[in-house]
């Protein structure tokens, strides 16, 4: 066989031997970042979904200096629009904490036809304590910015009126806090910032819990793993129900 057509031969067997999504080649992952972090702070979990075959959009975008309403319209609208310019079958969403909440926002105003499941990753879906109990302190504001006083638990928050996204959604909550001081506020398990019970969300097909820190959980190999297996079966685990 010649040269060229031997480059040729391996070409081929490489694109078919890649690996696809849910035995398809055209869907998307956006992923959302958390408060006061960056689309870096998703890099591992960008990678480990780039090697399943999805195509990968990791936004980043000024999470301590707008509310998650600007957030939601002026960051996340065009992002998806973009997205949904390369046709993608479906387009699956993976948030960390404030990720989620922005999106929640954008879905209560907009509908995607072609939306796949998401994955929150410690998502404040019921608020935090440590909003209620620091987010008056000028610190806490300069900090955390707009958004980030936008999540205490009472009902007229946020988070707690926001309606329930029409997808399949899984939530991992963290268990482990390095921050003794935020997890005094924070009745039972959390992860320093928010505990399991608040992270939990109506309707949601799946629920699990990692040893993990809020702060890198995203980065955690299990809750990678745990996502990967939502994103193709629609929960965490095949021993879920």
């Amino acid at each position: 066989m010649r040269p060229i057509a031997v480059a040729v031969f391996i070409a081929v067997v490489a694109l078919l031997a890649q690996p696809t999504a849910n035995g398809a080649t055209n869907e998307a992952v956006m992923l959302l970042h958390g408060l006061a972090r960056s689309s870096r702070s998703m890099s591992k979990m960008e990678r480990s979904l780039r090697k399943e075959g999805y195509t990968v959009v990791s936004l980043s975008y000024p999470s301590t200096k707008k509310t998650v309403e600007q957030l939601s319209l002026e960051h996340l609208k065009p992002a998806i629009a973009k997205c949904q310019a390369s046709r993608p079958d479906r387009i699956h969403f993976v948030g960390h904490s404030l990720g989620n909440i922005v999106l929640r926002h954008y879905l209560s105003e907009h509908t995607i036809d072609n939306i796949g499941r998401i994955v929150m990753l410690g998502p404040p879906n019921k608020g935090s304590e440590v909003v209620d109990t620091l987010g008056h302190l000028t610190l806490y504001q300069w900090i955390n910015g707009p958004a980030g006083n936008q999540l205490g638990t009472e009902t007229s928050s946020l988070p707690n009126t926001l309606p329930v996204p029409a997808a399949d959604i899984g939530v991992i909550a963290g268990t482990r806090s390095v921050n003794w001081i935020l997890s005094l506020y924070i009745p039972g398990t959390d992860d320093g910032k928010v505990s399991p019970e608040r992270a939990k969300i109506e309707g949601m097909s799946d629920f699990a819990e990692v040893p993990a820190t809020h702060t890198f959980m995203m980065r955690n190999r299990k809750t990678i793993a745990m996502t990967l297996h939502f994103l193709r079966h629609g929960r965490f685990t095949p021993e879920s129900p």
